[in-house]
């Protein structure tokens, strides 16, 4: 949580080069927790559309960020 903390703060900092890596650095962070909270509404029955309207994006947006390759109709290249 301090990390987190931190790298909150390091992205006010005035030197664009510390800010720049603490926005990185927050990206992957929520890219990270969006993966986890998708997959934990995926597994307790959550429907593609009650994921996207709660992350305000469309069913198919998030479908297609997070289905990889699951389910019978998905390609298998």
């Amino acid at each position: 949580m301090a990390d987190t903390v931190a790298v909150a703060a390091a992205a006010a900092d005035d030197d664009p080069a510390v800010g720049l890596r603490a926005v990185r650095s927050l990206r992957v962070l929520v890219e990270r927790l969006e993966a986890l909270q998708v997959a934990q509404a995926r597994s307790r029955g959550w429907t593609w559309e009650q994921i996207a309207h709660l992350l305000g994006v469309s069913r198919q947006a998030v479908h297609k960020k997070h289905a990889s390759g699951r389910g019978p109709l998905r390609r298998k290249d």
